[in-house]
């Protein structure tokens, strides 16, 4: 196999290249996802994803669909890369003799993955949310003021005042420690480990299916479908849980918009004020998001775990985006 000839660095490379890749491919409708899930019954100010790109690109510039967009690209590599070769390891691990892992082992694998990924998952959810969600707290507001006004509710240019991914980072850090970056812990330990426990398995057998290339690999549309599938059906599975992580992290809120201490204070509050199918929200943005995610970056992995120069793959990695990601940390 693969997975067995190179070295866990280069899996983390092309882990991180792979989720990097899909990153690019579909942030813009994880924002709308976030704005779709922190928006309450009686404020709402989108009534769909489409609808959410629209007003965003009309009122903050075609830029505002991508606000975030830094310091996801920035720590995705280390996550998918810690996400996607922590499954390999743990596979490795529990496997016997070079025989096939039972779905009990592979969602042990999974598991291990999930926990590993928080370390990272964690801290740039927690700074990627404040920026994805600036915009909607901020047209709320305005929103609120026209019709206290008298006013009509046309939507109009919103000047977010958002601070950066390092002012964010700095001032957590100086108010409350690392322990501010890691606010939401636990719900998104109650996220990922499922999410991985679900999509590893899935996608292991779904990628055995079908024609073999005449190495015994898959073909790379098997790893995409399988990739997407997988990734599409854990997403919906754990989307409850990824509205409670959204509501616990945001630090902003609207002025009508409850305040939470913890998970079942969350899940309760929610319930009562907005009821079950509040833990949908956003969920068909979160599975267009996962889907093609997971398939793009299945597809790169094991493309690049076949056969790779990591000498030049590394040196082209680190001078194609480092400048970007300083350009684009100053700017959001």
């Amino acid at each position: 196999m693969a997975d067995k000839q190179i070295s866990l660095s280069a899996k983390l490379i092309n882990g991180g290249i792979a989720g990097l890749i899909g990153v690019t491919c579909v942030f813009p409708i994880d924002l709308a996802k976030t704005r779709l899930q922190n928006q309450r019954n009686g404020s709402r100010i989108y009534t769909s994803m489409s609808d959410c790109l629209l007003k965003t690109v009309r009122s903050e510039g075609l830029f505002g669909i991508y606000r975030g967009a830094a310091v996801n690209l920035m720590l995705v590599t280390p996550e998918k890369g810690i996400k996607l070769a922590g499954n390999d390891f743990f596979r490795h691990k529990l496997a016997k003799d070079g025989q096939m892992l039972t779905l009990e082992r592979e969602m042990l694998a999974g598991c291990g993955a999930g926990t590993c990924q928080v370390i990272v998952t964690t801290p740039m959810e927690m700074l990627k949310i404040q920026m994805q969600d600036a915009g909607r707290i901020e047209a709320q507001r305005k929103l609120n003021d026209l019709r206290s006004g008298g006013g009509g509710v046309k939507v109009s240019i919103v000047q977010v005042k958002s601070p950066t991914a390092l002012q964010l980072s700095r001032d957590l850090l100086k108010d409350k420690g690392i322990a501010g970056l890691y606010k939401g812990l636990v719900a998104t330990l109650l996220r990922d480990v499922p999410f991985s426990i679900i999509y590893f398995p899935l996608f292991a057998n779904l990628n055995n299916l079908g024609s073999r290339n005449a190495d015994g690999s898959a073909p790379f549309y098997i790893s995409f479908l399988s990739g997407c599938l997988a990734g599409c059906t854990a997403a919906v599975a754990v989307n409850p849980v990824d509205v409670i992580k959204t509501r616990l992290q945001s630090m902003t809120r609207g002025s009508q918009e409850d305040m939470y201490s913890g998970v079942k204070d969350c899940i309760s509050k929610i319930l009562r004020s907005e009821g079950p199918a509040a833990f949908l929200k956003g969920a068909y943005c979160r599975a267009l998001v996962i889907a093609p995610l997971f398939g793009i970056a299945q597809v790169v992995y094991f493309l690049g775990a076949g056969s790779c120069d990591w000498g030049t793959i590394t040196h082209a990695f680190i001078n194609t985006y480092s400048d970007l990601y300083t350009q684009y940390v100053l700017m959001y």
